[in-house]
């Protein structure tokens, strides 16, 4: 089963993709709107500005969708980083859409205060994966994600694992027999992991990721 394509759109200024499914897909995610595992029918990685201070970003998702004309349960990112620097990787049939910006970087098990208020996601991951995938293998797979994202900020200088608001979201169909196993040495992670890997990597070459208002807005 093929990856639906991302669409780009502009909404109130700014710019946003969106994955409309022909058919559901089964899903797991960190995000705030959709977030857990279930079936889905739209994927939204929407940049928002970098002070973003909704004080429900899970309803405001659900606008956004509403003012694309999406309906069904779907999934929905948001972050400071123009989503026009997405970077998509594909090995295997595996497929991962990545939007990546790393100014704010952080050590997984740093010692640091606890973050109190949601503030938009800076390394989004939209992957897909072309068989079904066993509800284990899917929260492996979340693991091989973020693993192959540390290895590549590791490998490219950025000193952290990642940022205190990444999101992923994982989907494979809903039908066929499950792959038991997400793991970077399985049958379906090891091409998830090298396509997170290669998107984190040529992400991290754009020079000014976020996105820039128009001042004459």
């Amino acid at each position: 089963m093929s990856a639906p394509t991302a669409a780009l759109h502009t909404l109130h200024g700014r710019p946003l993709l969106a994955w409309r499914c022909a058919r559901q897909w089964l899903a797991i995610s960190s995000a705030t709107h959709g977030g857990g595992i279930g079936p889905r029918s739209w994927v939204l990685n929407a940049t928002v500005v970098t002070d973003y201070d909704h004080p429900d970003p899970a309803a405001h998702v659900a606008e956004m969708a509403d003012e694309l004309g999406l309906s069904g349960g779907g999934v929905g990112l948001l972050t400071a980083v123009d989503v026009r620097h997405e970077v998509t990787s594909v090995d295997g049939g595996v497929q991962a859409s990545v939007t990546t910006g790393v100014s704010h970087p952080v050590w997984a098990a740093a010692r640091e205060p606890a973050a109190q208020a949601w503030t938009p996601g800076t390394i989004n991951a939209v992957c897909w994966s072309p068989v079904r995938l066993s509800e284990a293998a899917l929260v492996n797979a979340v693991a091989t994600v973020a693993e192959a994202k540390a290895q590549a900020l590791v490998e490219s200088g950025v000193a952290g694992t990642g940022t205190v608001t990444d999101a992923t979201v994982v989907l494979c169909p809903l039908d066929g027999e499950a792959e038991p196993y997400g793991g970077p040495r399985s049958r379906v992670g090891a091409g998830l992991a090298r396509t997170v890997h290669a998107a984190v990597t040529a992400g991290l070459r754009v020079q000014h990721p976020r996105h820039r208002e128009d001042p004459d807005r």
